[in-house]
C-alpha cells in the first residue's frame, strides 16, 4: 500500500519538475510586451519592446503589463491543471488497485 502511495508521490514530483520546464507566454499590444512563466505559474521574464517603452505613458504601460501577466498566468494555469488532472487520475487508479479495484 505504501509503495503505491510513494509511487504516486514520485509521479507528482515528476510533474512539478516537468511543469518547471514548460514555458508559456502572455502578450499584449501585438507582442510589444511579453511575459514568460513556467507551468508552475512562476514568472521568469518580462520583455518590453524598447521603442514602445519610450513612447508609452506610465498608465498605458501598467495596464498592458497587467494584461500580459494575466495571459501568461492563465496559460500556465491551463497547463498546470492538465498535468495535475493526469496525476489525479493516476492516483485514483492506484488507490483503486489498493482496494482490489
Amino acid at each position: 500500500m505504501f509503495d503505491k502511495l510513494l509511487q504516486v508521490q514520485q509521479q507528482a514530483e515528476e510533474i512539478k519538475k516537468r511543469l518547471d520546464n514548460i514555458t508559456v507566454t502572455g502578450e499584449a499590444e501585438s507582442g510589444k510586451i511579453k511575459v514568460t512563466a513556467t507551468g508552475n505559474k512562476q514568472i521568469t521574464s518580462i520583455n518590453i519592446d524598447e521603442t514602445f517603452f519610450k513612447e508609452a505613458d506610465k498608465e498605458e504601460l501598467e495596464e498592458l503589463l497587467v494584461v500580459a501577466l494575466n495571459k501568461a498566468i492563465a496559460q500556465a494555469e491551463n497547463v498546470h491543471q492538465s498535468e495535475m488532472q493526469a496525476v489525479s487520475q493516476s492516483m485514483l487508479g492506484n488507490l483503486g488497485n489498493l482496494f482490489g479495484g
